[in-house]
């Protein structure tokens, strides 16, 4: 069995945030390196910049630069980011690369082929003073599903519909504020009815996905799915690989998720291994598990599977193990509107395992949950310092104090050791069902459980009383100690 891990295209319009972090890129990471390194499974972790769509062409305008200028410094920041916070890949790259505008218009094409796209006339909206059409994020208003202000032309970021332009109630151009008009164009839709039974069937069957996942993503098999514009009237991103289009590219979120194969396909060629890919994407035995937040899901669970179904030649996802958002003032933390916590920011006044650290204990794994400062370092100093910190320091001073630095032979346990061997044999037997199972918060809280298990051992042992009398039995419950410690520290 082979395990794709996918972390979801980070934009390269900002820098990386700790709602970021807390939504997929962090979780992905502990899956990754559970999976390959104490498991030791056939496992990749696949990801890279998302560079097309309007949040980059809209920062682009805003400094006077160019898309391309645009995504290459902030490729760059991003993968630095990760590279500092110990974020492991198999392969970071980006969807602005010849490999990709292959592989997304060739992808196009044979679903285009198959039936499942078509050319619609339509009225789009228009801004006269900026004169331009206003896809996605060039416009915003109120949604009108639950009539929040600031929805965006492509989502509402309050309730999480996806949306299109023409939907918003009293929509204004996002760079000039000025009410748009209607105007004459066409697009092509994804033809999303036509897979709908198919995609109801499959999902039905996802009973061990996240309950707020699955749920969600039912939600709109059950409301009727609807043809989706998959083009846009923009310069930067893919061409559509059609002559009647030459002035159009492929929506950004149609792109995106065929850059998880084309990155793929760039790793194997960069190894040697041209055809590898093949056997992670078209080898049903394979898991394919996409990390994501919240605001992905309709994208992950409905768009890109049917947009699979209808080319055929992939494999479905395993797991969509979506996180909800981390918040900040009540608020989801958002690169566009310039209200984050940034990473990089965080890491120069602190260790990064610190920030990794506070973070996987208040995962947004089900519901929303709400970064604070002072609550991150309460945490780090009883639960990081003062509990598992605690354990090494007094242990390894004791034992360069009277054992001149190595470790003490043990000898045949007794009523306490049995007890705590026990309670390390229960901790890692849960610790990987939850690992496995996707509740990396609850599998932190498992090993500081045991941390606190060994505390207390020695607290009742009392090596420091015992070697007075028996420096054999006072090195044994160190030998003890260090060998729950060594569990813990590859478990950590």
């Amino acid at each position: 069995m082979k395990i794709l891990v996918t972390s979801a295209l980070p934009y390269a319009n900002g820098p990386i945030h700790l709602g970021h972090l807390a939504g997929c890129y962090l979780p992905a990471d502990i899956y990754f390196k559970f999976q390959k390194y104490l498991m030791k499974r056939d496992v990749i972790h696949i990801c890279g910049t998302d560079e097309h769509g309007v949040p980059i062409t809209i920062e682009a305008e805003k400094r006077g630069i160019t898309p391309r200028e645009l995504v290459d410094f902030y490729h760059k920041e991003i993968k630095e980011t990760f590279d500092e916070l110990g974020i492991e890949f198999t392969h970071f790259s980006g969807t602005a690369r010849k490999i990709h505008y292959e592989l997304a218009q060739n992808f196009f094409k044979k679903i285009y082929e198959k039936g499942y796209i078509e050319r619609r006339e339509e009225e789009a909206l228009y801004c006269e003073n900026c004169n331009k059409f206003l896809p996605d994020r060039y416009v915003e208003g109120i949604c009108p599903y639950c009539k929040s202000p600031g929805a965006r032309g492509d989502q509402c970021e309050a309730c999480g519909r996806w949306l299109e332009p023409s939907m918003l109630l009293e929509p204004k151009c996002k760079i000039c504020s000025s009410p748009p008009i209607r105007k004459k164009t066409f697009h092509f839709y994804f033809l999303l009815p036509k897979l709908e039974e198919k995609l109801y069937n499959w999902l039905k069957e996802k009973n061990y996905w996240k309950p707020n996942v699955l749920n969600y993503a039912l939600s709109w098999i059950k409301e009727g799915l609807k043809p989706r514009s998959i083009t846009r009237d923009l310069k930067w991103g893919v061409p559509v690989p059609l002559e009647e289009a030459k002035e159009k590219v492929l929506y950004v979120w149609f792109d995106a998720p065929i850059g998880y194969i084309s990155i793929t396909k760039e790793w194997a060629e960069k190894i040697g291994k041209e055809s590898l890919w093949k056997e992670y994407w078209m080898d049903e035995d394979t898991k394919l598990v996409h990390f994501i937040g919240k605001d992905n899901i309709v994208f992950h669970a409905i768009i890109w599977p049917a947009m699979l179904m209808a080319n055929g030649d992939y494999i479905l996802p395993y797991n969509i193990p979506a996180n909800e958002y981390l918040n900040m003032e009540g608020a989801k933390m958002s690169t566009s509107r310039g209200m984050a916590i940034w990473a990089k920011d965080y890491i120069k006044a602190y260790p990064p395992d610190y920030l990794r650290f506070g973070l996987s204990l208040i995962l947004p794994e089900t519901k929303d949950s709400e970064f604070s400062y002072n609550e991150w370092l309460q945490n780090v100093n009883n639960h990081l310092a003062d509990n598992f910190g605690n354990l090494i320091q007094r242990v390894i001073t004791f034992i360069h104090k009277n054992y001149g630095g190595r470790i003490p032979e043990r000898i045949p346990p007794g009523e306490l050791e049995n007890n705590l061997i026990s309670s390390m044999n229960k901790t890692v037997q849960k610790y990987t069902e939850l690992m496995e199972n996707f509740k990396f918060k609850d599998a932190l809280r498992c090993l500081l459980s045991l941390s606190s298990d060994v505390n207390r051992y020695i607290d009742f042992a009392k090596p420091w009383e015992e070697i007075k009398r028996d420096n054999k039995k006072a090195g044994s419950i160190l030998g003890y100690a260090t060998g729950i410690i060594n569990v813990l520290r590859v478990l950590f």
